[in-house]
């Protein structure tokens, strides 16, 4: 499967990520389907640079505001600051949604990061293609 996102929403995760540095970032995809339309940003409950925990009032917000735009939460992202961007042993056992993709952010090289994006359930990972593209408005 392919997730598709707009390069401002590409921007906006990696901003983040480099933003909350030392520390894991997090935030919630909204959309419809394999489509992504808004990038929220949450409050890592950790404050960790090794685990991430999304505020559940900010998943509440989150799940409103995509009702609210006339679309679903379809998924999750978070970084990873020293290690690529694959689902840690942690992430797969913190994957409650298996309804929704988990994005990671890389930053191992700063200069370069790495956005990928899989599927979690029942302990398997499944990888999906992420296509970036220009805004609708470019």
């Amino acid at each position: 499967m392919t997730l598709y996102l707009y390069k401002e929403h590409y921007s906006a995760m990696v901003e983040h990520a480099r933003y909350d540095v030392p520390n894991e970032c997090c935030g919630m995809l909204a959309g419809k389907g394999d489509r992504v339309s808004a990038v929220w940003r949450a409050t890592n409950a950790q404050h960790s640079p090794t685990r991430y925990s999304l505020d559940p009032q900010d998943i509440l917000r989150g799940i409103r505001e995509a009702d609210k735009a006339g679309c679903e939460l379809i998924g999750f992202y978070h970084s990873h600051t020293h290690t690529e961007a694959y689902p840690s042993k942690t992430d797969m056992e913190l994957a409650f949604w298996p309804e929704c993709r988990y994005v990671i952010v890389s930053l191992i090289d700063s200069g370069h990061p790495t956005l990928r994006a899989f599927w979690i359930a029942d302990g398997k990972v499944t990888e999906d293609v992420v296509e970036v593209s220009a805004s609708p408005d470019a």
